[in-house]
């Protein structure tokens, strides 16, 4: 059994499993059509929080959804990043691409804080709901890395010892 996973490594690339197909899909549909894509499930308590607090103009609602849009896909690029760089093992083992976790889960957890209190703000409980969840398993994430003894480097003793068989047959 593999034991060069940490914990924050694991659990960013469960994150990075749900919020680069979640938040592409979302943040696409606003750039296809910005003001439908801003008014679907996932955004509406921005849009109704946008719509009844800002009062804004269309067009500076169009961009205000752009905004929200490049802030998620944003999110998106750096769980991209962080999977890419996790795929190297001497990477993995010395947390190497901790900082594009931390990056993702800072800017992913101020979209939904804000967001969260958006909704809570305009009575929309079930994208309070979403919302709370998101930021949840992001907190979550950020506290194991926090909590997380540093990575040790690797020497070279560890990685060729004399325990292990280094070739099949030693006869």
């Amino acid at each position: 059994m593999s034991t060069n996973w940490r914990i924050s490594s694991f659990n960013g690339a469960l994150l990075a499993a749900y919020f680069i197909p979640t938040w592409t899909i979302v943040a696409f549909k606003i750039i296809i059509s910005p003001i439908h894509g801003f008014y679907e499930r996932p955004n509406i308590a921005v849009a109704l929080f946008v719509s009844d607090h800002l009062q804004l103009a269309g067009m500076a609602t169009v961009r205000l959804a752009w905004l929200l849009a490049l802030g998620k896909l944003t999110v998106v690029a750096f769980f991209a990043i962080f999977l890419v760089l996790l795929t190297r093992p001497a990477i993995r083992k010395s947390g190497g691409g901790n900082e594009a976790l931390a990056m993702a889960l800072s800017i992913g957890s101020v979209i939904s804080f804000a967001s969260m209190m958006m909704a809570s703000t305009v009575g929309e409980t079930t994208a309070l709901k979403l919302h709370a969840t998101e930021l949840l398993m992001l907190l979550g994430t950020a506290i194991v890395m926090v909590f997380e003894a540093p990575a040790r480097p690797q020497t070279a003793s560890e990685t060729l010892s004399f325990e292990q068989p280094q070739l099949l047959d030693n006869r």
